[in-house]
């Protein structure tokens, strides 16, 4: 793959440069078998906690931003800014809270992209070949009856 080349965010217009070498998102890596691991080390601390595994690498850096806000707050640095809701609620969470939190987040955005891969409205070759899919859908809504009929 050319160095220079770009792809274009659907979503958002963005021109991301991509190369063979790096990753799509901040706080993730690929395992050799193709599935998507995010985990995040905890402030002032050697642990990490483990947020899980996932099939797109948009699903394990939603999991990954949730964990970082809910551990350094709003002043992260974030790979999807506008997705994180503001529960209110950034008190001192445990580790195992955080790591829910975050694994629910990855594992709807997962279903989501699954379900629109099945679809057919999400092309696989274009996921592997850019290495990055902008969804910008609000994981804290509820559903509504009009979505839940295109299903």
């Amino acid at each position: 793959m050319d160095p220079s080349t770009t792809v274009t965010c659907s979503s958002t217009g963005d021109q991301i440069p991509q190369t063979e070498n790096t990753k799509p998102y901040r706080g993730i890596r690929m395992r050799k078998w193709g599935k998507w691991v995010a985990e995040v080390r905890e402030p002032n601390k050697r642990s990490r906690i483990w947020l899980g595994s996932y099939s797109s690498p948009v699903a394990a850096a939603r999991a990954y931003d949730t964990a970082v806000f809910y551990l350094r707050g709003p002043t992260a640095r974030l790979n999807f800014p506008d997705s994180i809701g503001d529960d209110g609620d950034l008190d001192d969470l445990s580790a195992a809270s955080i790591r829910k939190k975050a694994t629910e987040v990855g594992a709807k955005v997962d279903a989501m992209q699954s379900h629109l891969r099945d679809r057919g409205q999400l092309s696989v070759t274009a996921e592997r070949d850019s290495g990055r899919v902008c969804l910008n859908t609000d994981l804290n809504e509820y559903p509504s009856p009009e979505s839940a009929d295109e299903m």
